[in-house]
Parts: structure tokens; sequence; C-alpha cells
């Protein structure tokens, strides 16, 4: 089986794929101070709640955390004894990257839009609901444009807590209305529309900008709570990135 991870600042999500069939995938907390024998054993833990036994034959990994990803690295070596290919220089995406300076693009990004360009073989946008919200643009060729970054769901809430004293943490649902009667009530509603009105704004923008066709894709847990507001969004997968890594990981094959 191929052992896919992509490393987030708030999570590291796990994913399995048995050829091109997906088997199942795990979320976990990204803590830097973890260790690679603390993430082996807990990955281990992971499979043997699994329906079936678990063995790992490759392994791909995007991350946007450098102090993970080498531990990481040697997790999957000491415990799985595969080498993992990580996304960065050196690995053939298939995607050539028109950003000024490539190596800025978070590995996260480039693997997102491999994905979904392979999924419809057409210029597309993608929007990635993580810490940070992302935005990347595809062409119709399959080059990697360029994008947005926003802060993220989770960012925004939290600004609001720490930085005005009367104001509580909420959990991120959506409410009844749009106008909200109560403090949690409004504060929902500022962050699930703002979110979803940031969202096709900008698309909007980026559509009228490029001058071609875009399908959206979204990705990301919050993706299906957004996606469901949106005027925009059209696909949503929020295994995109584990996907996009299986897609990377054969052309690597080779």
């Amino acid at each position: 089986m191929l052992l896919t991870i992509d490393v987030g600042n708030t999570n590291i999500v796990v994913g399995l794929f048995d050829g091109p069939d997906f088997v199942h995938h795990w979320r976990i907390a990204s803590q830097a101070q973890r260790t690679a024998d603390e993430l082996g054993v807990l990955l281990l833990a992971l499979f043997a709640t699994h329906d079936r036994p678990i063995t790992v034959d490759a392994a791909m990994l995007a991350s946007v955390v450098p102090p993970v990803t080498e531990t990481l690295v040697r997790m999957v070596e000491r415990y799985f004894k595969v080498k993992c290919r990580v996304v960065g220089q050196g690995l053939k995406t298939g995607m050539p990257i028109l950003y000024e300076n490539p190596r800025e693009v978070g590995a996260d990004r480039i693997v997102n839009a491999v994905a979904a360009y392979e999924s419809l073989r057409q210029g597309c946008i993608v929007v990635d609901f993580g810490t940070a919200t992302t935005f990347d643009v595809v062409t119709p060729k399959g080059e990697y444009l360029g994008g947005a970054i926003c802060p993220g769901i989770g960012i925004s809430s939290e600004a609001l807590f720490i930085r005005a004293a009367r104001l509580p943490r909420v959990e991120f649902a959506r409410p009844k209305t749009v106008v909200g009667r109560n403090t949690v009530a409004s504060m929902q509603a500022g962050l699930v529309f703002g979110q979803v009105g940031l969202v096709d704004g900008l698309v909007a923008r980026m559509r009228d900008e490029v001058g071609f066709p875009c399908a959206v894709w979204a990705t990301g847990g919050l993706a299906p709570l957004i996606a469901a507001e949106s005027s925009t969004i059209e696909h949503v997968d929020e295994l995109l990135t584990l996907r996009g890594l299986r897609i990377l990981h054969e052309r690597n094959e080779v």
C-alpha cells in the first residue's frame, strides 16, 4: 500500500491507497515536539484499528512544517522500512510552475493543483480551507499560475476571541440566520457567511482576471460546510491533497 502524508500547521492527514483505490485516512494534531518514535507508535496503533492488515510499500509526503518533515521521514524509514519521498525540489510534478519564485509555493498547493487538474483536465481554481484559506489557479494547459492566501477560519475565530475582551470562543457552525440575534449567532454568521463571501468574491475576480473558464474545487475539513453556502464551488473533495500525492507517486515511480 501507498502511505500518503499531508502535514499542515494544524493537522497531519494520513491516507492509504491500494493502487488507485483509496483505503482509509486518519487526522492527527500537527505537533512539532513529537518524536519519530511517538509518531511511529501512533500510526501503528491507528492502523491496527483498520479491518484488515496494512503493509506499507511506499510513502509520499507533502509538508508546510519543516521541523515535522524530517521527523516523519525518519519515522517512515524506521517503522515501515521504505523510503519516504517528499514533495519539493527534484520531484517530477508534471506541472510547470509560473510563480515568480517557484520555491515559494507551498507543497500542498502544488499537490492540490495537480489533483484538481488531473480530474478534469481543464482550467481550475482550488480553494483549500486549512490554517490559511488558499486559492490556487491552474491554466487550461495544466500550468500552476498563482493564487491568493487569506487568514483561515480557525485563525479568524481565534483572533476574535483573543483580541476582543467580551467575545467568546464559538463553534464553527452555520447559524439559522445571517442576522444574528445573540453574540454567538452573530459571530457564527460573520465567520461562516463572511468566509463564503470571501470565497465567492475572490473566485469571481480571479475568473474575470484570467479570462478562461475555471472549475472550482474545495478541499479541507470545512469544505463541505462552506460549499453548501457558496455559489461558485462546484466540486468538493476533502482528501484532494492525498489523491494528489498518489498521482505524484505514480509519476515518480518510473
